[in-house]
């Protein structure tokens, strides 16, 4: 990253530690310090390699703000479980001995101090619980980011070719290609849902490898991936989209001991004047169902409508 980029993440960082300052009515400098080691300590995990702009490296910082709210929503509501737990035990115990031959009324006096306490710590994590998880969904409308494969989703995607589109003509060519991974489901029933997202990962971590800085990606959801290729002409882009097939097809993942290969199938595309986001995604997708159709593991091509 060079020198522009590490400024403008080090602005969102204190933009975002400044807006949950604001938008809490208590906030200590204990907080604030575990929110700025926390933000360092991610940045320090960005590797120039995993990302393809400061965009990226933006939305996985505040992934990880997310990643964190979640995990502290965990623990509150194990330690609210364990309160509720405890309190049931007490009022149990009590029950079952007020009649033995024991100083009750002083027993029970300490027992339901003791209880007091814990149900006000229980309704303190109950109005905790409330506030992480309204700012956990908050985070999730407002993510750019896929949480599994950490790479742009299909939210990023709709605003990105938004803007494009809303610019009417452009200067230099854009291709947008859709990748489906063949016979998913296979891998999912054969070696189980974690078998399949590891793939999922591996997948995106080859194709960042073939993608040059200025093009994108995107999950599009399940098995669908969305790059755009920025600034490239239709002989360049038939050129990557094969790199991609063969870099794909002649890979292995290996998982739990066994060796897992994969294939894609794409569809392709380029961007006309005059599209919308619906229209340029329909294209590509027309070009996928008949790579899908004509055997799989290939590309097909829809550059203009109809052709």
């Amino acid at each position: 990253m060079n020198k522009d980029d590490l400024k403008s993440l080090v602005t969102q960082i204190y933009n975002d530690i400044l807006h949950n300052i604001d938008t809490h009515n208590e906030t200590t400098k204990e907080e604030v310090a575990d929110a700025l080691k926390h933000a360092s300590d991610t940045l320090l995990t960005i590797s120039n390699s995993q990302v393809d702009s400061v965009d990226q490296a933006k939305a996985i910082l505040a992934n990880s703000y997310k990643e964190l709210a979640e995990k502290s929503l965990s623990s509150y509501k194990s330690t609210n479980d364990s309160f509720e737990k405890i309190t049931k035990e007490h009022q149990e115990t009590l029950s079952q001995h007020q009649n033995e031959l024991i100083d009750y009324p002083s027993i029970k006096n300490k027992f339901d101090a003791l209880q007091n306490n814990m149900s006000d710590e229980v309704k303190k994590a109950n109005e905790l619980i409330t506030k992480l998880s309204k700012e956990v969904r908050e985070l999730e409308k407002n993510s750019n980011l896929d949480p599994l494969t950490k790479v742009f989703n299909k939210g990023a995607l709709d605003k990105y070719l938004a803007k494009i589109c809303n610019k009417g003509y452009i200067k230099h060519e854009l291709h947008l290609l859709i990748l489906d991974v063949d016979d998913f489901k296979q891998v999912n029933d054969l070696h189980g849902h974690l078998a399949g997202d590891k793939v999922l990962i591996y997948l995106t971590k080859l194709l960042r490898n073939t993608l040059r800085d200025g093009d994108k990606l995107f999950r599009f959801g399940g098995e669908e991936f969305v790059i755009i290729l920025n600034r490239v002409e239709e002989k360049s882009c038939l050129e990557i989209t094969q790199r991609i097939l063969n870099l794909v097809r002649s890979n292995r993942l290996i998982y739990k001991g066994k060796s897992l290969s994969i294939t894609i199938s794409i569809g392709a595309t380029s961007y006309q004047d005059g599209d919308t986001p619906t229209t340029l995604i329909e294209r590509a997708d027309r070009a996928l169902y008949v790579s899908k159709n004509s055997g799989k593991n290939q590309m097909n091509v829809e550059m203009k409508n109809g052709i």
